[in-house]
């Protein structure tokens, strides 16, 4: 394949968010709203594109373009992707044009600037994925911050400023120690080599001291604790969430919170595998700890928007949890949840920001009865309800069992019962999304207010059904999403346990291996 697709991909929402403000030149608001999604449509095809013609075999990084950019520093244009990231990109651009078409009525106000941000935002979310040089990536890291402070900033609610500024603050200062270490990480390799470089391949292929594993490690695994938000770093996540507009929250949720877990996964453990099973206990701890956190405080939660919010502490407790398993079931489960948590959680924020633009409220005690006003509202609430609480047959369930299997049978957890422990978050979510579910839409139409809600509309149907019917496919037919990341899943595991031969037992086998047992 001769196209420079990965290019291509992170270079036509930025050149479509540079064309927005002349497109809509003149107060042509629904004109660029328009050019905006066509945007994000096509790149949507193009990464569907991508996918058909990536090999599910391989566990190599395909479609690699490898430019010199600042070649004296040791740093280069590198990007390429493998059946983890893969998949990670086309949940970007499954997300991008169902988060525009979600605000097409509710974004009144500088429309242009809404459009710049959320395509330049896509842009940078991409080459996070894509990037294979630890400067391109930071680049592209800290470059999606902006986006989102302006998205947060401009068009979220009451205390909108407070949370844009907190959510830059939190994540910028994880941001420098990443960068840090970065530098330290690329000059260690001209200590070795005598090159300096920041190729990702490269540094994979040095060995880094173990006392300095561990500084290097944690520096990584901080800024990515942040963004994932893992507790107790997670105190951002709640007001960025609850002031965020619709759009805004669900790409956070879908897609950026992601780069958390994904930059473990790619960066923090292979790099540093020593360090790495050395923390993977305390680690799973926190993960544990946040599980049952998250899942007790959103249970209290009168706000549906916070209690979303505190869902997804808990729930990306549980993918964190699947990565420190250190072996191919609990790794390949955290990263089909993330792919699952993406489209469920992402559901959630759609569906209360529909009822927020109804009723303009997000109180849980302002709701009750609307089953007998908006049946079909109530029944997508529904679908995505049980998406959510990982019922089976739906995505959530998929990823769940394969972690909570993966953790358990884990040489690197401190201790199996720690599972058991975290398996107490499933029930908990079904307690807390359930209760809501019931106190909105069931029991009698109190609140004269409610009386005259509508239903879903046209737009509102093509926003929820694409979502709906990934969770539902995604339940049925997981092997889809399973078979592609499989092979790059298992070299990065056998990369990281390589550095402790003895504790290999039980790190490498597939699902399909425990289930002949």
């Amino acid at each position: 394949m001769n196209l420079p697709i990965l290019s291509l991909l992170v270079l036509l929402p930025f050149v479509g968010a540079v064309l927005a403000p002349i497109v809509g030149r003149g107060g042509r608001d629904q004109l660029v709203r328009q050019f905006a999604l066509a945007v994000s449509l096509v790149t949507f095809g193009l990464s569907i594109y991508m996918w058909m013609h990536f090999d599910a075999t391989s566990a190599e990084y395909q479609f690699v373009e490898r430019h010199a950019w600042l070649p004296d520093f040791g740093i280069s244009y590198h990007v390429g992707i493998d059946g983890i990231s893969l998949l990670l990109v086309v949940l970007t651009t499954f997300l991008t044009p169902i988060a525009l078409l979600c605000s097409w009525e509710s974004v009144e106000k500088r429309v242009i600037a809404f459009s710049f941000f959320m395509l330049a935002l896509e842009a940078a979310m991409i080459g996070v994925f894509v990037s294979l040089d630890l400067f391109l990536f930071y680049v592209f890291w800290d470059a999606m911050l902006i986006p989102m402070y302006f998205l947060i900033g401009i068009w979220g609610y009451e205390r909108r400023i407070y949370a844009a500024v907190k959510f830059m603050l939190y994540t910028m200062a994880g941001s420098v120690l990443m960068l840090l270490a970065i530098i330290a990480l690329a000059y260690y390799h001209q200590t070795v080599t005598g090159v300096v470089s920041f190729d990702l391949v490269d540094l994979y292929a040095i060995t880094v001291p173990v006392q300095m594993q561990t500084w290097f490690f944690l520096a990584f695994a901080v800024a990515f604790a942040i963004k994932v938000p893992l507790f107790p770093f997670h105190t951002w996540l709640p007001d960025a969430h609850v002031e965020a507009p619709t759009a805004g929250s669900v790409i956070l949720a879908g897609v950026m919170l992601k780069m958390g877990t994904y930059g473990l996964l790619r960066f923090a453990f292979p790099l540093f595998p020593q360090a790495a099973m050395a923390w993977a206990p305390v680690i799973g701890i926190l993960a544990t700890i946040g599980i049952v956190y998250g899942a007790l405080v959103a249970m209290v939660q009168p706000d549906m928007k916070k209690l979303v919010a505190y869902s997804s502490v808990s729930h990306l407790g549980v993918v964190v949890l699947g990565l420190c398993a250190l072996n191919v079931q609990g790794v390949q489960g955290a990263v089909y949840q993330m792919l699952a948590h993406g489209i469920s959680t992402g559901g959630l924020f759609l569906i209360v920001g529909m009822l927020s633009d109804r009723r303009h409220t997000k109180i849980i005690a302002e709701y009750g009865g609307l089953k007998a006003v908006t049946p079909k509202l109530v029944a997508a609430f529904l679908l995505v309800t049980l998406a959510s609480i990982a019922v089976p047959g739906m995505n959530g369930f998929v990823g769940e069992f394969l972690i909570l299997l993966g953790a358990f049978r884990s040489p690197f957890i401190s201790h199996p019962w720690l599972a058991v422990f975290a398996a107490t978050g499933v029930i908990l979510s079904a307690v807390y999304m359930l209760w809501m579910f019931q106190r909105v839409n069931y029991g009698p139409v109190t609140n004269p207010k409610n009386r005259g809600l509508r239903d879903l509309s046209v737009r509102e149907w093509i926003v929820i059904v694409p979502i709906i019917a990934m969770a539902i496919f995604m339940g049925v037919m997981p092997g889809v999403f399973l078979k592609p990341m499989e092979p790059a899943v298992r070299k990065v595991v056998q990369h990281i346990v390589g550095a402790a031969p003895s504790m290999n037992a039980g790190t490498a086998e597939t699902p399909a291996q425990t289930g002949t047992r």
